[in-house]
């Protein structure tokens, strides 16, 4: 399995940090698999586009507001449903606003 830790960051820069241990190959497994993370969104051709997080929604039609994807400090290049995980991959998911 690997290790990895996911931290979610909302709108008031409060952060839980979940660690987990996982055998999922792609972060959306990851997240489904982490005790006490909840996230939904709307499926497209590109995977799930997340809009809420722990029972926070971002609306980015009322306010700019949307969820960012950070593994190991970079910028996720991928969507969740083909961002690849590997041993000790730190994941960040962040409130973001413009």
């Amino acid at each position: 399995g690997k290790s990895i830790t996911i931290e979610v960051v909302d709108g008031e820069q409060k952060s839980t940090v979940y660690e987990l241990k996982t055998d999922a190959e792609y972060f959306r497994q990851a997240m489904e698999e982490t005790e006490g993370l909840t996230f939904s969104g709307t499926e497209s051709e590109y995977g799930m586009m997340v809009d809420t997080v722990n029972g926070v929604t971002a609306d980015f039609n009322a306010d700019g507001a949307y969820w960012s994807f950070y593994v190991n400090g970079e910028y996720c290049n991928y969507g969740i449903d083909t961002q690849p995980v590997l041993d000790g991959d730190a994941f960040s998911i962040v409130y973001t606003t413009e």
